[in-house]
C-alpha cells in the first residue's frame, strides 16, 4: 500500500527517474521552458526548485551540490550566472506549470513548465481595455457630441401697435 508516500516514481526504478530529472533539469535551465507531461512537470518542479534556491548564493559548496544533481558545467554556470540574477529578489516559486490539453496518441495531460521570469509576454504591462459599450435598447445608443440640431424657429412677430 501507498501510506503516504509523496514520491510519485512515474513508472521508473530510481536511477532511470533520477537520470530523466536531471536531464530535464538541464533542459529547463539551458532553454528555459520545457514540454512535457503534466506528472513529469510536477515531479521535476520538486527536484529544480531547491536547485534554483541554491543559486541565489554563489559559493563553491552550492555549485558543487547542484553539479551532483545536474551533471552539467553548462548548465551550472547558466543557473549561477543569469538565472540568479532574475530570481534574487524572489522568495520562492521559480517555476510555472501551464497546462496545453491532452496528448492524441495516449489521451496524457500535457504541460509547460517554465522559469517565471523568462516568460517574455507575461511580464509586459497589461495593456488598458478600451471601455465597451453596451446597447440598452433600440433608441437609447447615444453618441457624443453628435446631438441632434435644435431647429430654431422664428418667433411669431408681433403685431406693431400704433
Amino acid at each position: 500500500m501507498r501510506h503516504g508516500c509523496k514520491v510519485n516514481h512515474l513508472s521508473r526504478t530510481h536511477s532511470h527517474r533520477i537520470a530523466m530529472l536531471s536531464n530535464m533539469a538541464t533542459s529547463l535551465i539551458m532553454h528555459k521552458r520545457v514540454e512535457t507531461t503534466l506528472a513529469k512537470a510536477k515531479a521535476l518542479r520538486v527536484y529544480v526548485e531547491p536547485l534554483i534556491n541554491r543559486s541565489k548564493e554563489d559559493s563553491t559548496h552550492n555549485r558543487r551540490i547542484v553539479f551532483s544533481y545536474l551533471h552539467s558545467k553548462e548548465a551550472v554556470n547558466e543557473l549561477f550566472r543569469e538565472v540568479s540574477q532574475k530570481i534574487a529578489s524572489r522568495p520562492g516559486g521559480y517555476t510555472r506549470i501551464l497546462k496545453t490539453g491532452i496528448r492524441k496518441g495516449d489521451n496524457s495531460e500535457m504541460a509547460i513548465i517554465e522559469l517565471v521570469d523568462y516568460n517574455e509576454n507575461m511580464l509586459k504591462e497589461p495593456k488598458t481595455k478600451k471601455s465597451k459599450s453596451t446597447r440598452r435598447g433600440r433608441g437609447s445608443k447615444k453618441t457624443e457630441g453628435a446631438e441632434a440640431p435644435v431647429a430654431e424657429t422664428p418667433a411669431a412677430e408681433e403685431p406693431k401697435a400704433e
